[in-house]
């Protein structure tokens, strides 16, 4: 009886996501039945409770390791094996645990020899999106942080720009309970920049997220940045597409929730989320939207922004991104002073304080979207994204808050933007 493993196996180990299934490869050469052998996986010290036990032609459960009950059998080491009856004893395991990783012993044994070979899994989890923040320090400078959790082995993190790698001032690794781990670092930069956080394992593809940060200067009692470049162009009239929408209430541009029975009660969804109409489909265009005030308090739950869709799904369980059509900025779940955008990997914006009203710019034609505070007159954050089609403005006032969302209008005569314009005018 002469028995070997595939030479790459030797070689490499076998590497498998966590939760997938895979296939350890061994095989007797030459070719010949592996029915009447006795055929034992084993992890180390672990021959006398197997991983798997085949013998007398049956397997033998009595004794197996239990964290694999369930979860083993014979597997073809290609689409071209005959199996057992060919002497192909490779091990299938299903639902893999990171605890799976290490070394397994393929021992066969018979009347007249037996012999082993050692296999080597690795166990790989790709980790969650990366989550990317940017604070304001001084000096023009702002403090982007990344972080993500999720993964195993320990993954790699990569900080660039447009035109460099760029060095971290802090880079710290933690471990989760159910055995990953997490990332997260953080760095200084200069505005205007664009900043790109990339986080992966060895051998396999990397997340990777970017934040735009166009002249972050600190806001002033003045009010005279000169990042308020949007304010050029004049104010568009926004209007709303109604269809009927039973769990929205409409009335002069204000948007509230109804007062009816939603399955999801305090959840922002797409259920009272309704789409507007531009005059035109292509240019530059500029509207504000009113969250509240200190009279009637401020909304706690929207989204604010485009779409590209002309049907709103209603289904509570549809999560609009960018990735399907819904480019948008909207409360943080959970975190009253950060704003967060409907990409994926989430964007986190934090903020000194809640907008009352915001101004959305959108540049269909360059594929720019940005948001500004208009009483702070600051910029909030921006997006880009290639449009194809028409896009629609999209609001959506969420879900409990006693305050509304109000769609502003402007008078040619009194556009306040025009207005501020000219103040901008004077800084430069």
């Amino acid at each position: 009886l002469a028995f070997v493993v595939l030479e790459c196996s030797l070689k490499t180990p076998v590497l498998v996501q966590r939760g997938h299934a895979t296939t350890l490869p061994c095989w007797l050469e030459p070719s010949q039945s592996a029915e009447g052998v006795e055929v034992r996986w084993y992890r180390t010290d672990g021959f006398h409770s197997p991983v798997m036990l085949y013998r007398g032609k049956k397997f033998e459960n009595s004794s197996q390791e239990a964290s694999y009950a369930g979860r083993v059998s014979f597997g073809l080491m290609d689409t071209a094996s005959g199996g057992l009856a060919a002497g192909d004893v490779s091990l299938k395991l299903v639902d893999v645990t990171l605890k799976d990783e290490g070394d397994y012993t393929c021992y066969v044994s018979s009347d007249q020899n037996h012999e082993s070979q050692i296999i080597h899994l690795d166990v790989t989890q790709t980790g969650n999106p990366l989550l990317l923040s940017a604070v304001w320090v001084e000096d023009n400078r702002v403090n982007v942080s990344c972080e993500s959790g999720g993964w195993y082995p320990q993954p790699n993190l990569l900080w660039s720009d447009q035109k460099q790698v760029l060095t971290h001032k802090s880079l710290k690794y933690s471990n989760e309970s159910s055995g990953l781990r997490s990332v997260h670092s953080w760095l200084l930069v200069s505005s205007p920049s664009v900043v790109s956080c990339s986080v992966g394992l060895s051998g396999e593809e990397t997340k990777k997220a970017s934040i735009r940060l166009d002249n972050t200067t600190q806001p002033s009692k003045q009010g005279k940045e000169k990042h308020l470049f949007f304010l050029h162009f004049s104010t568009v009239n926004v209007t709303l597409v109604e269809t009927g929408n039973q769990y929205l209430t409409i009335k002069n541009l204000m948007l509230r929730d109804a007062p009816v029975q939603s399955p999801v009660e305090h959840k922002v969804t797409c259920r009272t989320a309704i789409r507007g109409k531009l005059e035109k489909s292509s240019g530059r265009h500029y509207w504000e939207v009113s969250l509240g005030n200190g009279t009637v308090g401020f909304k706690q739950s929207w989204w604010l922004g485009v779409t590209s869709t002309t049907a709103i799904p209603q289904d509570v369980d549809f999560s609009p991104t960018a990735s399907n059509g819904y480019w948008f900025l909207s409360s943080s779940p959970g975190s009253a002073d950060s704003l967060q955008f409907s990409t994926e990997p989430k964007v986190s914006l934090p903020v000194s304080s809640k907008p009352q009203t915001v101004g959305v710019y959108l540049d269909k034609d360059s594929g720019e979207l940005s948001f500004y505070d208009v009483e702070q007159r600051s910029l909030i954050g921006s997006l880009t994204a290639t449009f194809t089609g028409e896009v629609f403005p999209f609001f959506n006032p969420g879900m409990g808050d006693k305050s509304p969302m109000k769609i502003l209008h402007h008078s040619t005569e009194q556009d306040p933007s025009n207005d501020m314009a000219k103040s901008v005018d004077t800084d430069k």
